[in-house]
């Protein structure tokens, strides 16, 4: 695979960090950014030594959202709609598909696709500066890049509704207290926060985690009755593996597993 131009991509001890790179932009999105960070993730997918990954921004902003200079030649509804489809849509799907957990680590300012793009991360870990704002409708838009779905299911309706009409600036202590981020940590510290946990959940058992994010996706729009069978099926694909035969391997010795991550 060519060198990225507009992102970082390293591996280190089981996790790939993926960093958007446009600093000089603060890491506004472009159709190139888009398209390396969709191959990028496909390279995390198809890597079996990668079993975390880390998202983060460049220099002092996580993602600005979509660089208005680089859109300046769409302007009719149907290439609005087509360049949401052709270039966010690829990149969102792939990261809540990807069977392997992705760690947002928030720096600086994650606004309007830049949000979208945090949300779609499966967990996240916000700088004590950093903040997240749906920008959209300060500039007549609505919530794109599966910003809508993220936010319902991460803090409700109303609220969700509240957090896209406003469009205002929410802190990163108010995204804990609302669920919008699992975790909070000093500016000068997120880094090595979000490779300690990264580091620790390459090392759990990496199928049972991507089984177990589809079965969570799914359980906010089926029934009961639906998820229970789809928890037997993906249940009958864990207990074949052998990070389950590890497991219980490590159980009935009183040690601690060593998972492979199949």
């Amino acid at each position: 695979m060519s060198a990225y131009q507009t992102i970082l991509y390293t591996t280190d001890q089981g996790v790939a960090t993926i960093t958007i790179n446009r600093p000089e932009r603060r890491n506004a999105v472009t159709q190139a950014v888009l398209g390396e960070l969709l191959n990028a993730f496909n390279q995390a997918d198809n890597d079996e030594t990668v079993r975390a990954i880390i998202l983060t921004g460049a220099g002092k902003d996580f993602c600005s959202g979509q660089d208005l200079s680089a859109f300046s030649g769409i302007s009719s509804s149907e290439q609005v709609r087509r360049a949401v489809i052709d270039h966010y849509k690829p990149l969102i799907m792939r990261m809540v598909t990807l069977p392997k957990p992705i760690i947002g680590a928030i720096n600086g300012a994650a606004a309007g696709a830049g949000a979208s793009i945090a949300l779609a991360c499966d967990l996240r870990v916000m700088a004590d500066n950093a903040s997240i704002m749906q920008a959209f409708i300060n500039i007549g838009l609505v919530p794109d890049a599966g910003s809508s779905w993220f936010l319902v299911r991460l803090v409700g309706y109303s609220r969700a509704l509240e957090i896209a009409i406003e469009g205002e600036r929410i802190a990163a202590q108010r995204c804990l207290e609302l669920g919008l981020t699992n975790r909070v940590a000093a500016a000068d510290q997120l880094v090595s926060e979000a490779q300690s946990w990264a580091q620790r959940l390459a090392q759990r058992p990496t199928l049972a985690i991507g089984l177990t994010k589809q079965a969570m996706q799914q359980a906010t729009e089926r029934t009961l009755d639906a998820i229970i069978e789809l928890e037997a099926e993906l249940q009958g694909q864990t207990i074949i593996s052998a990070d389950h035969k590890e497991g219980v391997k490590a159980f009935m010795e009183k040690r601690k597993p060593v998972f492979q991550g199949k």
